[in-house]
């Protein structure tokens, strides 16, 4: 039986100790990164040697939002424009299918590998001082423009046969320093987040997987972040936005996190986390968390059963004709902009 958390690797290929481990800790999941990418062919047997050491076709996560965050890239993969630039593209060009239709192209990249998990669309409302970090990640200011976009996101990579997950459950769009480095703390009232940083996430609550924050709301929980607030998860999460699909903290590896990884690891998941995702490939750290992960049951095993019965879907039937689209509205779009 699996056990709930996900794990990296360190490369672009399977190691023994890897292998090993993987087939005793039996991981729910493996996310690649860009150390983890060389090539199509490479990727495909990175992915079936990671099934095959678990012995099921476990889920193959990536984060593959496009702009700056796209772990598959130029030259081998098309490179994607960020959630900002096509949002306002598809808005200027009045194509209303065409951020569904490229993330379809996106799927479709990704099912090609082995991978059917893309931490993606990203959910985050724009504020003036946000952190870089999500930026123009962001589709931009407006919930409900935010909430269309990434609606059509999602769809575009469910009908590829990909499982999305939106992020980051309950809102980044106010932090002001990067959760990579240290932990964003948002003093806003609970009113100005529910009617602006939650509605997305209610907006698309239905959808079957979601990663959390690593930042500390005042307002909800002046000690914990999200990701280890079971106030936030419980009365939040699952309360205010009505979430109850399956849940992944975010990387743990991250610095705003405080103490050992097992320390992480184990007020990730007594907050209601589903999974705790682990991304470094450290194999010391991998089996900190491993050790405080337990068998996936529960609501948490009936969650990750219906995520995974989300995926199935079928290449796009006119790849070169959203292509084309896409490139006439970034066109217009960048001119616009400049």
């Amino acid at each position: 039986m699996s056990r709930a958390f996900v794990t990296g690797l360190k490369g672009t290929v399977l190691s023994a100790e890897e292998r090993a481990f993987l087939t005793e800790a039996a991981p729910w999941g493996l996310i690649l990164f860009r150390r983890n990418v060389e090539s199509p062919d490479q990727l495909k047997r990175l992915t079936g040697d990671f099934r095959d050491a678990v012995s099921w076709q476990a889920p193959v996560l990536i984060d593959q939002e496009g702009g700056r965050v796209q772990r598959m890239t130029a030259p081998l993969w098309r490179k994607y424009p960020s959630g900002r630039r096509l949002a306002g593209a598809a808005g200027l060009a009045g194509d209303d299918r065409l951020i569904a239709d490229v993330a379809h192209l996106i799927g479709d990249d990704l099912a090609a590998v082995g991978i059917d998990v893309d931490c993606a669309p990203c959910l985050d409302i724009a504020t003036p001082d946000m952190t870089p970090a999500i930026g123009d990640r962001s589709y931009g200011e407006r919930p409900d423009l935010v909430a269309a976009a990434g609606r059509a996101f999602a769809d575009g990579l469910m009908a590829a046969g990909l499982l999305p997950v939106i992020k980051h459950v309950p809102g980044h769009g106010r932090a002001k320093v990067d959760s990579h480095h240290e932990l964003p703390v948002v003093d806003a009232d609970l009113e100005s987040l529910a009617s602006a940083d939650f509605m997305p996430f209610a907006a698309l609550a239905d959808l079957p997987a979601a990663m959390t924050a690593h930042l500390v709301y005042t307002a909800i929980d002046p000690v914990h972040p999200a990701t280890q607030s079971r106030v936030v998860i419980e009365e939040v999460v699952r309360g205010r936005i009505g979430f109850d699909g399956l849940l992944f903290s975010d990387d743990l590896s991250m610095n705003a996190l405080k103490g050992t990884l097992a320390e992480r690891a184990r007020a990730t998941l007594a907050a209601g986390c589903d999974i705790a995702l682990h991304c470094s490939g450290d194999m010391i750290e991998m089996a900190a968390v491993a050790a405080e992960a337990p068998e996936l049951v529960g609501k948490a095993a009936a969650r990750a059963e219906r995520a995974l019965k989300a995926r199935g879907g079928s290449p796009h039937d006119d790849p070169d004709g959203v292509l084309a689209r896409l490139d006439a509205a970034l066109a217009a779009y960048d001119a616009v902009a400049v």
